[in-house]
């Protein structure tokens, strides 16, 4: 049986928050346990250094990244898990991909056309001032990241399906014009079942608003946490609603259907706000606490973490070594023989 290859970048910038769980990392460890599925998932630490230059976040953030992946249970004997800085393959396609990829796709790019906006608006001589090659080519090295595996499928979010549609259309190129298929066309994988969490102000949960749950953050910080959730001003008694209610969203998504529909109860019958930030605490710390300790222990133990990166690095090696020789050749860059 032909299985269905699955590759997923993990950003190295940040600390893994309750919405990165939900959105992302739960919905993959799942798929890597499922032997029908050829996954990948690597961390893009290559792609951290358009946005992070402080070299200690990003070395934090990727030693954290994967901690996390593998505390929550990431089958690393079926998946493939790999930092993107250790296939060096990957940034040799990125420079084959960019001498058949146009500069009016570049262009085109959102978080481009984003930037030029914004040095429109504020009034810059300079419609790319502050805007690096780095930024500019993105969309050629995660093309790369995607076609050195042929990968059939990419769960993305809606704001990063151009991208995948731009690494087509690299594809289909070099295909056209090398005259041989080299490269599976990827398709986008949107999972409009997963749920965006809102953070402790109501909007959208992300590092950029400050507004974020830390994953494996301490018990006491936790809760500390959850109280600082944005509520309404209706007192104990009065019934509340749970649409658009953060708490119940939260809630929600690390409950099962009976205890969902049990709190949504009691919103009708007019819980406090302190009951339902108790028990979101409460269910949450359940879920989270064993996951916790193997993460700090995986953190204390940083050669663990090395280790099993490196035997997904050779692993994925295996592979890309002998597509690039292919690859090489193709353009007219192989050994002489």
């Amino acid at each position: 049986m032909t299985k269905t290859r699955v590759l997923t970048g993990i950003t190295t910038t940040g600390t893994p928050h309750l919405g990165n769980y939900v959105g992302a990392i739960r919905p993959a460890i799942e798929a890597s346990q499922d032997t029908s599925v050829e996954a990948f998932y690597f961390l893009a630490d290559f792609h951290a250094l358009i946005k992070a230059q402080d070299p200690k976040l990003v070395e934090q953030s990727r030693r954290e990244i994967a901690a996390t992946w593998l505390a929550l249970g990431l089958d690393t004997d079926n998946a493939t898990f790999y930092r993107q800085s250790d296939i060096p393959e990957i940034p040799e396609l990125s420079w084959l991909l960019s001498c058949v990829c146009a500069k009016g796709l570049m262009n085109r790019a959102h978080a481009y056309k984003a930037a030029v906006h914004d040095n429109e608006e504020n009034g810059s001589p300079d419609p790319d001032r502050g805007v690096t090659m780095g930024l500019y080519g993105y969309p050629v090295l995660m093309a790369a990241d995607i076609l050195m595996f042929n990968a059939n499928k990419v769960p993305v979010g809606r704001d990063q399906i151009q991208h995948i549609e731009m690494a087509r259309d690299m594809a289909g190129r070099f295909n056209h014009l090398y005259k041989e298929q080299y490269f599976t066309l990827p398709e986008a994988v949107v999972d409009e079942r997963v749920e965006v969490l809102n953070g402790l102000d109501g909007r959208k949960m992300s590092k950029s608003y400050n507004n974020t749950i830390p994953l494996f953050v301490p018990e006491k910080k936790l809760l500390k946490l959850i109280r600082k959730i944005k509520t309404n001003s209706l007192e104990p008694g009065e019934p509340k609603s749970t649409e658009g209610c953060t708490l119940f969203q939260i809630y929600s998504a690390f409950a099962s259907t009976d205890q969902t529909e049990a709190m949504r109860t009691r919103y009708a019958e007019g819980i406090g706000w302190g009951e339902v930030k108790n028990e979101l605490f409460e269910l949450l710390n359940g879920q989270l606490s064993a996951p916790r300790e193997r993460y700090q222990a995986l953190l204390e133990d940083p050669g663990h973490i090395e280790a099993v990166l490196q035997q997904g690095a050779e692993k994925a090696r295996e592979e890309t070594t002998r597509t690039l020789e292919r690859l090489r050749s193709a353009v007219g860059l192989g050994r002489f023989v």
